[in-house]
């Protein structure tokens, strides 16, 4: 679908489920892939075709560290994918104030490392592409309110990105799944197993996205496809935020 061969491509978050979809995804469409965790175990037991390195995303220096090693085993980053993220207190009434910094380190100060990592070799080479993976919580109140403040924070800075370095050849946008069929899903599946039958209704496709999808559009917005397309948040959420099918059909006393 996609030829990436003899492109550079850093991915963080490796080891969960978005990031083992697109780690193989992109060593399927022909790039080399660096492959960053914090979770070393998690990251050995992946495809040996990864370059892989632990690294505390929340550390500048150790990610400028990590990055410049695996440059320069392997050539710079042609495109840089800010998948890393996670969430703590799933309710304000919950929420203490380490959860509060947690969220907001791994969810949108890693990213800004990152991008601190690879932006003088893009700059120098006038090319490069930053996809920050974000969420549909950036927008709606649906739990999760550190991470989904985080991740509204990253839809900004993508923005900034965009304006900013466009001038200098490099691209920003940003993905923003909804409900995806992790492991961590399939874990909540386990203990209710009606869970993803309960939810369909908010979903117009009636469906959830599974890594790959995730992974087809990062492609997308990663090539020349969509060499004029920058800045840009793109759901990946069965149309979630196009609308709300249960509120509809209860206003227009229709089926929906």
């Amino acid at each position: 679908m996609f030829d990436f061969s003899g492109k550079v491509v850093l991915i963080t978050g490796a080891a969960g489920g978005i990031g083992r979809g697109l780690c193989q995804a992109f060593l399927d469409w022909g790039a080399t892939v660096l492959a960053l965790d914090r979770d070393a175990d998690a990251l050995a037991s992946m495809d040996a075709r990864l370059k892989i390195a632990a690294v505390d995303l929340t550390d500048l220096a150790a990610v400028k560290t990590v990055v410049d090693g695996l440059v320069a085993a392997n050539g710079p980053v042609d495109i840089l994918v800010n998948n890393a993220g996670a969430a703590a207190a799933t309710a304000l009434a919950t929420l203490k104030p380490e959860d509060w910094a947690h969220d907001l380190a791994i969810n949108l100060s890693a990213a800004y490392h990152c991008v601190e990592a690879v932006k003088a070799a893009m700059f120098a080479r006038k090319s490069g592409v930053i996809i920050n993976i974000g969420t549909v919580n950036a927008g709606l109140a649906i739990g999760h309110p550190a991470y989904s403040a985080a991740k509204a924070g990253l839809v900004s800075y993508t923005k900034a990105l965009a304006v900013e370095y466009g001038p200098l050849g490099i691209r920003a946008n940003l993905v923003a799944p909804g409900t995806v069929k992790t492991q961590a899903w399939a874990e909540r599946a386990a203990k209710k197993p009606e869970v993803f039958d309960d939810l369909k209704k908010w979903y117009p496709l009636r469906d959830f996205a599974d890594p790959k999808d995730i992974a087809n559009a990062v492609a997308f917005l990663s090539c020349d496809l969509s060499r004029m397309i920058t800045g840009v948040v793109l759901p990946v959420d069965a149309g979630l935020t196009a609308g709300n099918p249960v509120l509809a059909a209860e206003l227009t006393l229709e089926s929906f």
